[in-house]
């Protein structure tokens, strides 16, 4: 017997998530680059296709580079921008917004830096790795918005530029060799550490310090979802795990929990 999600024993899961969520007081969600692939953004360790596959991260992406090559940044991130742009929320990130505007999440803390979450509605959004809707002067520190700045370097293939002093522009996204932003971290080790339920959607636990974000509050007592296509470290420990797509899955999940809920 199958479901529109797959096999029996998928509806049998989402029915013990259904459950879950329908008991849970304070609900988070904390997501990463699995939930945005549906949206067209690569992720970045997926066997075949994810990003450090074809580049090496230290030489493009770590702030070391930055500050010595920004134009090799530039230009391997120059079509992920375009990508980011681009894309559109799916329908889990749509899903997340419908349970935060029913009272049934209390936040999201993401790992993603494309702001498909606060594009489909969701309010209360941590993203702890960043966003590409600023950028910062590595030589003055002033900040700019940098919709136009990150256009205009996809479009030419040009280092932004501050209009200041003309030092170079870097988007405020956490490079490998940054920690992320203190403030953030704290909020989302604050809201996590409250929550009574856990859904982890699209991320693989494999970077820190988002990985270990879930272990304090599993430790006193919180239950855990886990929707995502590869293992995690924490698959046994989830009351309900779920190797599927989270853009097929959770829909059906959170219109159970909101039909007659």
């Amino acid at each position: 017997m199958t479901s529109a999600v797959g096999p029996a024993h998928v509806t049998d899961d989402i029915g013990r998530a259904v459950i879950l969520l329908r008991a849970s007081r304070r609900a988070v969600a904390l997501t990463g680059a699995g939930i945005s692939t549906p949206s067209g953004i690569p992720d970045f360790r997926s066997t075949g296709s994810g990003l450090w596959e074809r580049y090496d991260p230290m030489a493009v992406a770590s702030m070391t580079a930055f500050r010595y090559h920004p134009e090799a940044f530039y230009e391997w991130v120059s079509p992920l921008a375009r990508r980011i742009l681009e894309a559109k929320p799916n329908a889990a990130h749509l899903a997340l917004a419908r349970l935060e505007a029913e009272g049934r999440l209390a936040g999201i803390i993401t790992q993603n830096i494309d702001d498909l979450h606060r594009r489909a509605g969701s309010s209360h959004v941590l993203e702890i790795h960043g966003h590409l809707r600023q950028a910062t002067c590595v030589s003055c520190f002033r900040v700019f918005p940098s919709q136009d700045l990150i256009e205009s370097a996809v479009a030419v293939g040009l280092v932004p530029r501050c209009p200041v002093c003309d030092g170079v522009l870097k988007p405020n996204v956490v490079l490998f060799g940054e920690q992320p932003p203190l403030d953030v971290l704290r909020q989302a080790q604050t809201l996590i550490g409250t929550s009574d339920l856990i859904l982890v959607l699209g991320s693989s636990l494999e970077v820190t310090p988002a990985a270990l974000l879930p272990v304090p509050a599993l430790n006193a007592g919180a239950r855990m979802i886990i929707i995502n296509r590869e293992p995690t470290y924490l698959d046994e420990r989830a009351d309900v795990l779920l190797h599927q797509d989270v853009a097929e899955v959770l829909p059906c999940l959170v219109d159970e929990v909101l039909r007659n809920g």
